[in-house]
């Protein structure tokens, strides 16, 4: 049971729904009708939830801060493709305080992450259905412990939901997935740090609002998609991110296919910490480019005038839809999304060291553990070299904001 929520007294096996046969095939849409009872609706607002000040610096910043001075060297990653070596500076940290400012009126604040931590994680392996997966409640597991241990999360401030429990309140139901988002995100303050991690099938489905420009949503899919339907990139945006306040942090992980957009972030990065995402790109013309241009040389401060004049541009001689894909999608809040493959591409269900598991929720641990300060830009590099060569997979890394992507990766 999470905090707040009502304790259900039906049981996963006890009649109200059978498992699912398996993901839906692509432009699988929701069926007609009410899903069926013991599933109503989601609460209107999100459950309850009260917190006292903390009581001294949280143990993650503690660790962080630990790590970081014991870190002096630099990085050098070899991309198993070409052989090429980069080398990656020491991170920057901590990230700046104050307000950053970027064209027609945006603006956005990194959060410290010394603030209250939560932690919603979710495993599906769909079990008795003819698509069975292995490795998606190992992951839950594995990411709850490496919260607890390396960054000082409290087991008691982490809800877990996954498909081999008998109390239906643990069970990744859309319903529970739903109220699960609302616990997390509410209260939220600047400086908090809040994690999302998703494990299990994702999929595609036919965009009906033209918000899309590919004509398709990413969703994840619940344990009960067949009774009660998927759940769309536009709705997790609005679950997860449009509620922060600028500062609070979230990070999310998405171990499922074609979850490249899975929250629908505007700023997408390549491994050389450049802004890659064609529709802004496109939308923004050269000041986009010139943006990319300051990435690559490092220069934050040419990124955030090439920006500004970006979304000038776009807001004041942009299409209609791109205007509102803008507004829709930029948050002043600081969040973070790193997910394990293209929006095109499937995610696999591996095996490491003789344990199930997804390919990227253990390529993060693995990196983070063996090199616990990591830049944004060496952390998606390393990530991918653990997988490259056994996996065609790409992990993501997008933003509601520009980043720097030489700062260190904290949550």
């Amino acid at each position: 049971m999470y905090p707040g929520q009502t304790r259900q007294q039906n049981t996963y096996n006890g009649g109200q729904y059978a498992p699912p046969q398996g993901p839906p095939p692509q432009g699988f849409a929701p069926p007609p009708g009410p899903p069926p009872s013991g599933y109503g609706a989601p609460p209107p607002g999100p459950p309850p939830r009260s917190y006292g000040p903390p009581s001294g610096p949280p143990p993650n910043v503690q660790m962080q801060q630990q790590a970081y001075n014991s870190h002096q060297g630099q990085y050098s990653f070899q991309d198993p493709r070409n052989g090429q070596h980069t080398t990656f500076d020491r991170p920057q940290a901590p990230p700046p305080q104050q307000t950053q400012v970027i064209g027609n009126g945006y603006s956005y604040q990194y959060s410290q992450c010394n603030g209250r931590r939560k932690a919603l994680i979710i495993g599906i392996n769909y079990i008795g259905t003819k698509n069975q997966l292995r490795g998606c409640i190992n992951d839950a597991n594995a990411m709850c412990k490496f919260l607890i241990d390396r960054f000082g999360y409290k087991k008691e401030d982490i809800v877990m939901l996954t498909d081999d429990q008998r109390e239906m309140v643990k069970v990744p139901t859309r319903a529970n997935i739903i109220r699960a988002c609302q616990w997390l995100v509410s209260e939220a303050r600047p400086n908090d740090s809040l994690v999302f991690h998703f494990s299990g099938h994702g999929g595609t489905q036919k965009n009906l609002d033209g918000s899309e420009e590919s004509g398709f949503d990413s969703t994840i899919v619940p344990v009960d998609f067949e009774a009660a339907g998927q759940i769309i990139d536009d709705q997790l945006h609005d679950l997860l991110v449009r509620p922060l306040p600028p500062g609070a942090r979230l990070t999310a992980f998405f171990d499922s296919c074609h979850s490249g957009s899975a929250l629908d972030l505007p700023f997408v990065y390549s491994t050389k910490g450049v802004i890659k995402e064609p529709n802004m790109l496109k939308a923004v013309g050269s000041s986009g480019l010139s943006a990319v241009m300051s990435y690559a040389q490092g220069n934050i401060g040419g990124v955030v005038s090439s920006l500004s004049d970006a979304f000038t541009k776009v807001s004041r001689g942009g299409s209609h839809n791109r205007e509102q894909e803008i507004a829709r999608n930029f948050s002043p809040a600081d969040v973070i999304m790193i997910s394990g493959s293209k929006d095109e591409q499937t995610s696999a269900d591996s095996t490491e060291f003789g344990v199930a598991t997804g390919a990227m929720s253990y390529s993060f641990i693995n990196v983070m553990a063996s090199q616990p300060v990591q830049s944004y830009i060496s952390l998606l590099n390393n990530m991918r070299a653990a997988l490259s060569g056994k996996y065609s997979q790409k992990p993501q890394l997008s933003a509601s904001h520009p980043i720097d992507v030489n700062l260190q990766f904290i949550m």
